[in-house]
């Protein structure tokens, strides 16, 4: 089943979207407008930190033993989550596990140097660790594959070799403070340049390199101003639509009294507007319809009675082989007789289904009337009703509609099987049902048979069915009580209708 997401996820979705992909514009607009590359823009922290760890490996190198350098750049490079190494101005390696670096990494060592450090004089007093450290040594980041790495290189002053290409003798000269020897120099107090470089195999996973809590607050606070900024709008949406929905479900379902307040003043305003409107002019249209049907249904009461009056009296005076013509046409009278009275009772149930006053019914007492005038020999109906079960409905609406469903029941299935009426009561909703054992109905016809002057096909003959209005009562006069009305087949066979309204537990009647 393809799922749908609701309106306020898709507002969100897109808010979000919208957010992205302004992001997206921004970093482009950055990178063609300042030639800014996007691995400079995100890792700026992270060049930051590679700058502390640097400067700090810096300060221990002249303070070390050179045989120490190695284990000094694999302690700080497992810290860093990657693999450190010191060379020279040249590439020439000094410290750190073998390596052969890739073209492109030893063209950046080996441009742009920056000059070695100027100590004060030759002779002149050893510089403080803060003065061996170059003001702001430059970084680059390159990115080389098979495999992938990304190597980081920070210029560092080297105080324990000489560079290799740097001129003067072939031996600096080691200068001494209380015995120690604190490595070479370059001639006039110059200390010679190097790169400590670093290698690693990821750059967005990296902790040293990109912190993603920063950005994590950043996208939720995002999120948060998203959901305050649009939440307003969404609720206001979402409830005018239900609000629309809901309405138009009780329309479609005859209760035209619905009315939706019209507040609002902008689009939605104006479709509440019109579906009031709408549901007026519906109302109109059906109290207009039921008013004709009950006029005519009225009208034909009095010459119905009278054609039935004038056939008795012929049916005295005829003779014998004339008596079975008018019994023929007091059969069809009797019929139109009884088209006549459904007529009246569908007009009148529809037509003051607004103003029915709803008591206290007893469900067994409603039953056993009915059975008692409607159940013959021809039918075997048993009926299972707890004693003290009792609904809120109008007691000769309740009668009448069971009494049509019962009719219905032993017209199609009273030789089928015996006909079962039970009533149960669930979460303050009563249930009344009338099963048989009959042919039933097609799938495609268990709505429309609710409708008036609808009729199954199997139905339609004079013998074997109604007007077609019996169930169209039936649904008129439960909704009139605030109920509803359903059917649906059997398995095997035969068919189940349904009744369900309000238990009358706490109820104190409307007018």
């Amino acid at each position: 089943m393809k799922t749908r997401a609701s309106i306020p996820v898709k507002i969100l979705l897109l808010s979000f979207l919208n957010v992205a992909l302004l992001g997206l514009v921004f970093v482009v607009f950055v990178r063609v407008q300042y030639r800014a590359d996007l691995s400079s823009l995100l890792l700026s922290p992270g060049r930051d930190r590679i700058l502390a760890i640097s400067r700090l490996i810096a300060l221990e190198l002249p303070e070390t033993d050179r045989s120490e350098w190695n284990r000094l750049l694999a302690q700080y490079a497992s810290a860093s989550h990657g693999v450190c190494y010191l060379l020279t101005s040249e590439g020439a390696q000094l410290a750190g596990p073998p390596v052969n670096l890739p073209s492109s990494v030893l063209e950046m060592i080996r441009r742009d140097q920056p000059p070695p450090f100027e100590a004060e004089g030759r002779h002149g007093p050893r510089p403080s660790k803060l003065e061996l450290m170059p003001p702001g040594p430059p970084v680059f980041l390159i990115k080389t594959s098979a495999p992938t790495r990304y190597w980081v290189g920070v210029r560092v002053p080297v105080l324990g070799e000489p560079a290799a290409a740097s001129p003067g003798p072939e031996t600096w000269p080691t200068r001494h403070h209380g015995g120690d020897t604190h490595g070479p120099e370059e001639p006039g107090g110059r200390h010679p340049p190097g790169t400590l470089l670093w290698t690693f195999t990821s750059l967005w996973t990296n902790p040293v390199l990109f912190d993603y809590m920063p950005w994590l607050a950043v996208i939720i606070v995002v999120i948060l101003l998203s959901v305050v900024c649009w939440l307003p709008l969404i609720r206001g949406l979402t409830r005018s639509i239900s609000q629309l929905t809901s309405a138009t479900r009780a329309i479609a379902q005859g209760r035209f009294e619905t009315k939706l307040s019209v507040r609002r003043r902008d689009e939605l305003g104006q479709l509440s507007q019109a579906i009031n409107e709408m549901a007026e002019r519906l109302a109109g249209f059906v109290r207009g319809q039921r008013r004709f049907l009950g006029d005519i249904a009225h009208e034909l009461c009095s010459p119905i009675a009278r054609i039935q009056v004038g056939l008795g009296v012929l049916e005295q005076h005829a003779e014998d082989n004339q008596k079975a013509y008018v019994s023929g046409v007091q059969e069809e009278v009797e019929h139109m007789s009884g088209l006549v009275n459904e007529l009246l009772s569908f007009s009148r149930a529809g037509m003051n289904a607004s103003t029915t006053p709803l008591t206290r019914v007893n469900v067994a007492d409603a039953i056993r009337q009915v059975l008692q005038r409607e159940a013959g020999a021809e039918a075997h109906i048993e009926a299972q009703i707890d004693a003290q079960l009792e609904v809120t409905a109008h007691p000769d609406y309740l009668v009448r509609s069971l009494a049509n469903i019962i009719r219905n029941a032993i017209r199609y299935a009273g030789d089928a099987g015996p006909i079962v009426v039970s009533a149960s009561d669930k979460d303050g909703v009563v249930s009344i049902t009338v099963a048989d054992s009959g042919p039933g109905i097609p799938a495609a016809e268990l709505e429309e048979v609710f409708k008036p002057f609808y009729r199954p096909e199997y139905a339609r003959q004079r013998e074997t069915g109604g007007a077609g209005l019996g169930l169209a009562i039936v649904k008129t006069c439960v909704e009139a009580c605030g109920g509803t009305v359903l059917c649906r087949n059997r398995s095997p066979k035969g068919l189940e209708v349904e009744i369900r309204l309000s238990a009358a537990r706490g109820f104190s009647g409307r007018a």
